[in-house]
């Protein structure tokens, strides 16, 4: 085909470029199919016979998005990063051993402050049936001179009949209900836990020794003795 003027211009209107003949392929892909990366020209023709101002604030806008695509390619990086499923497990396995660790601290401190307070009822209670039972055992004593001499009236015969009579049989079955009990047995083994010998006489057909005659009565609370028996005790000839 005919032309006329510049060769470069008829080859560039054409396609064809090169000595050869050969034509020219310009790849203007903006992925590079090979490492798949974006391509991002440092400079370019732009259309419209824009200036060098265009092509400088081109330059910049493209610098722009160049950093807009790497900022948001870092942030598509974070967000698709996983945490692996044993390092998952692991971490979730550290918690609930530390929870159980701290549940099972807290259920011995429970139990421990339990154990101390049972301690603490039952020996509130033990001392308070122990003060009970020594209140108890005051009044009795303090009681212990009068019942001598209601048993020593009635031995005298001044308490057989009558309202003093009626009266200190009342006392002594009031008294009884606070678990006072008298000592006043005659022919039992001696106890000298219970008894206290003030005279000694040999007896016919005694092998041990016996209380024979009691001079004043004991008393005893439960398995307290509160007075012991004063007796006359017969021994082994």
């Amino acid at each position: 085909m005919p032309h006329h003027g510049n060769e470069e211009e008829h080859n560039a209107s054409t396609g064809q470029g090169g000595h050869d003949g050969e034509p020219v392929i310009r790849d203007n892909r903006k992925v590079d199919p090979v490492t798949g990366q974006a391509r991002h020209p440092e400079g370019g023709h732009h259309e419209g016979g824009q200036g060098a101002g265009s092509a400088s604030a081109g330059q910049d806008s493209a610098g722009q998005d160049s950093d807009g695509d790497a900022l948001a390619q870092a942030e598509e990086i974070l967000n698709g990063v996983e945490v692996p499923a044993e390092e998952s497990v692991a971490q979730g396995a550290a918690a609930t051993g530390s929870a159980n660790a701290e549940a099972a601290e807290l259920r011995n401190d429970l139990l421990r402050l339990q154990a101390e307070y049972v301690n603490y009822r039952k020996r509130v209670e033990r001392d308070r049936a122990v003060a009970g039972e020594m209140a108890v055992i005051g009044v009795l004593n303090s009681l212990l001179p009068v019942l001598d001499d209601v048993d020593a009236a009635r031995q005298h015969g001044d308490l057989a009949d009558g309202p003093f009579a009626a009266i200190a049989t009342k006392l002594e079955n009031a008294l009884k209900t606070y678990g006072l009990v008298r000592i006043d047995q005659t022919g039992v083994e001696f106890d000298p836990t219970i008894h206290e010998a003030l005279i000694q006489q040999p007896g016919e057909d005694i092998e041990v020794d016996t209380v024979s005659q009691v001079l004043r009565s004991g008393y005893k609370s439960g398995d307290r003795v509160l007075r012991a028996a004063q007796v006359i005790v017969a021994v082994p000839a």
